[in-house]
Parts: C-alpha cells; sequence; structure tokens
C-alpha cells in the first residue's frame, strides 16, 4: 500500500519505526508524513521549500497546503483517469535513469 493510503487509512504503526513501540505522538506523526510527501513530489518545482518545511513542521501552514494538494492530487487522478485512455502513450518513458548507474546519478552537479 501506498504512504498516502496508509495515512488516509491511519495505519501510522506501519509507517513508524517499529523500535518506538509506539511511544510516539500520532498527531505530530501524521504532520511529518504529510510533509514528506509534499517534499517527495513528482515534479520539484512542486515541493517546498525548506524554509517551508520549517514553518510547516513548526505548525504554520500545513493543513492548507496538504488541503491544497489533495485537492490537485484528485484532480490529476480524475483527469487521468478521464483522459489519458485518448492519448497514445507508448512514447512515454517511464524513468529515463534506469540504465545509469547509481554512482553517476549522484555525481557533482
Amino acid at each position: 500500500m501506498q504512504v498516502k493510503g496508509l495515512l488516509q487509512d491511519k495505519k501510522l504503526e506501519t509507517l513508524v519505526d517499529a523500535e518506538l513501540k509506539g511511544n510516539y505522538d500520532a498527531e505530530e506523526i501524521e504532520k511529518v508524513i504529510q510533509v514528506a510527501l509534499l517534499c517527495t513530489q513528482g515534479s520539484p518545482m512542486e515541493r517546498p521549500k525548506m524554509s517551508e518545511v520549517v514553518r510547516m513542521l513548526e505548525g504554520d501552514g500545513l493543513s492548507e497546503k496538504w488541503e491544497q494538494w489533495q485537492k490537485e492530487e484528485a484532480n490529476r487522478q480524475d483527469f487521468n483517469n478521464n483522459h489519458m485512455h485518448h492519448f497514445n502513450t507508448n512514447w512515454i518513458v517511464v524513468d529515463s535513469t534506469s540504465h545509469i548507474q547509481a554512482d553517476e546519478l549522484s555525481g557533482p552537479r
């Protein structure tokens, strides 16, 4: 199951280090997971800046950003479900870096 699905189903224990043995604040874990999902969006332009991440972790603006992201995700899914079957997607490359060794990817920029 995807992280977002586990979060929605409130199965936080699946996402948290078992060594914590349930000794964590579920509300705080939920916020951290939301921030993590925002930070791992496919497009770098959609990811929050580090200053935004810090503010969200401090409790400022996360709920608004999360709500906006969920609406955008729902819209993307609706679009994909309703329109993608009309397009020829044979040309799409799933992962253009799959042929590159990991050390090549992490080289100097």
